[in-house]
């Protein structure tokens, strides 16, 4: 179980970001949350990184409980989760973000070693022009891949 495994990708942060950096962290997750992130019960499509008092936080992202959630927890879908980093990392990225107008970005959830572990990403926002670059090379390789699979055949 070394290598990561992937649970779920926000694909929307390659579209919107420059991903220059990307740190792996722990999550403080609840029991039904572990077992609704198991499930592929989750969302980062709204997901954001805070900051706060030299903590970070996974804001926004959505694990929607199973059925079987025990009846005496509410389980809240969107509850604020702490993120897990190294001392030195939240340092870092907290300069990062206050000094160099960078954002966090969570970029998926993953096991690790049997935990689940969110990648974030230290990302710069695109710019329109940006964003319609990004569309073109995905076009043109979407069509390259149409092109080899018909000259393939």
């Amino acid at each position: 179980m070394g290598c990561a495994m992937s649970i779920i990708d926000n694909k929307k942060a390659f579209f919107d970001y420059f991903i220059e950096e990307r740190y792996e962290a722990g999550i403080a997750l609840e029991g039904w949350e572990v077992k609704a992130i198991r499930a592929g019960r989750a969302q980062l499509k709204e997901a954001y990184v805070i900051v706060r008092n030299a903590e970070v936080y996974l804001f926004g992202a959505h694990i929607s409980p199973l059925p079987t959630a025990s009846t005496h927890i509410k389980p809240d879908p969107v509850r604020t989760r702490k993120l897990l980093l190294k001392a030195e990392e939240i340092k870092r990225l907290i300069g990062k973000v206050e000094r160099a107008g960078y954002t966090l970005i969570p970029l998926n959830l993953h096991y690790s070693k049997g935990r689940v572990k969110c990648e974030i990403g230290l990302a710069k926002g695109k710019k329109q022009h940006d964003k319609r670059e990004t569309e073109k090379k995905r076009d043109w390789e979407r069509e390259k891949s149409r092109l080899m699979r018909t000259n393939s055949r």
